[in-house]
């Protein structure tokens, strides 16, 4: 999709991500509703047997069945195509093409972004601490395909070059930046450099951030996805993913290919949900990112916490990188209660306001422990390694008044 001023907003420029969050992609449908409807149909009709055959074969374009594409989940994958591609320019200075296509999970859209770039014998590099599905996919299901995975530190240049040099069957570079539950962040510009000069393709997980606080297509990557039900609904109310990817003609093909076979089409419902939380994005990041600043300088004072880990904590290793890249440091944090794991799971039940769940991004603030949730999944010697330990506790900061969120960790922290 071709990303310029009159798609967005019939000519008019838009200076604000916000304003393209609420514009992007036009206001027209077939009954000129407000917003856009949520098609709930499993089949489009034909005006003739022609017009059938033209749209099977992609001479016409139009849809055929919502498996194949839908008009509400088509829109929300514009809108979150738009944010991403939001000022960035090609090559030739010209406005950036991307397409997108929405998923049913973001687990479905990983598994679309992998499945239809490697075969077997390829090979994907990552990074300790990521996502604990992202880390099963890797481990457990791609080398049933012989597909092998490589992880190792990725912020160290001069390794990530020695590894490619070493692994000729390397396609992909596969990045979560910041990851899941570190906080640890990736110089997206220095790796994407390397892997480009030597061949192989750039993939980044950009839930914890959005296309808000960064967009790694300005570096150049390949592919972007997202898993929509954190950060992009904001709400909770619907699980879904998306896959962003700069080849158009790759995406209209290959990918959309595997996307349709697969079966991972998002429902319509669960998009027009997606659209009514994006378009408040802005608005809920600067307030969430604005209340995780605070939590996190709170907690690196606590006596009862040995560490925590946030990325927009001078003392965090990747301080300096996230000022680069990023237009805050986001809403996740991470931290060590001193006496391990009784001290967590006495700190989980000591709270009131604050939620026990899975997941992040959503309006409330959320904590959960990892090693027995999340990451449950990874062998102990491999969670250690990512830096999760058994008494770390993840939090994903709301949007409650400060004093709130304070108050209740204050008091769940008492006597630990």
């Amino acid at each position: 999709m071709r990303i310029d001023n009159e798609d967005i907003s019939n000519g008019q420029p838009l200076s604000g991500a916000g304003s393209a969050a609420i514009h992007a992609g036009g206001k027209m449908n077939a009954e000129h509703a407000h917003l856009t409807p949520i098609y709930a149909t499993s089949t489009f009709l034909f005006d003739n047997a022609e017009q059938g055959m033209d749209r099977f074969s992609g001479k016409e374009k139009g849809f055929i069945y919502s498996r194949f594409g839908n008009p509400t989940t088509a829109k929300a994958a514009e809108i979150i195509a738009s944010l991403e591609a939001f000022k960035l320019t090609d090559q030739e200075g010209q406005p950036l093409q991307l397409k997108a296509i929405l998923h049913a999970s973001g687990q479905a859209a990983m598994a679309t972004m992998f499945l239809s770039n490697l075969a077997a014998g390829d090979t994907v590099l990552s990074h300790y601490s990521i996502y604990g599905g992202t880390h099963e996919f890797l481990y457990d299901v791609l080398p049933k395909f012989g597909i092998n995975s490589i992880i190792a530190d990725l912020r160290e240049p001069g390794q990530l070059e020695t590894i490619i040099k070493n692994n000729p069957s390397l396609k992909i570079v596969h990045i979560e930046t910041p990851a899941n539950p570190t906080m640890f962040c990736i110089d997206l510009e220095a790796v994407t450099r390397i892997a480009k000069q030597n061949g192989v393709l750039v993939t980044v997980d950009n839930t914890f951030a959005t296309p808000y606080l960064q967009q790694p297509f300005k570096y150049g990557v390949d592919f972007v996805f997202h898993s929509t039900t954190k950060f992009l609904n904001g709400h909770g109310t619907a699980i879904g993913g998306v896959l962003i990817g700069r080849n158009i003609e790759f995406m209209n093909t290959t990918a959309k290919k595997y996307h349709i076979l697969l079966g991972s089409n998002s429902s319509p419902f669960d998009a027009f949900l997606l659209m009514q939380g994006v378009k408040t994005l802005e608005l809920r990041m600067e307030k969430h990112c604005s209340n995780a600043a605070v939590v996190a300088e709170y907690l690196s004072r606590h006596p009862a916490i040995s560490q925590v880990n946030y990325n927009g904590l001078p003392d965090h290793p990747d301080y300096e990188l996230t000022q680069k890249q990023m237009r805050h440091a986001g809403a996740v944090l991470s931290f060590e209660l001193g006496k391990g794991m009784d001290a967590g799971k006495r700190f989980i039940n000591q709270l009131n306001m604050c939620v026990r769940a899975v997941s992040v991004g959503t309006v409330d603030t959320l904590l959960s422990h990892p090693a027995s949730m999340s990451h449950s999944g990874m062998e102990r010697e491999d969670r250690l390694k990512s830096g999760i330990t058994d008494g770390l506790i993840r939090m994903s900061v709301g949007l409650e008044a400060i004093e709130d969120i304070l108050f209740d960790l204050d008091q769940a922290l008492k006597d630990l």
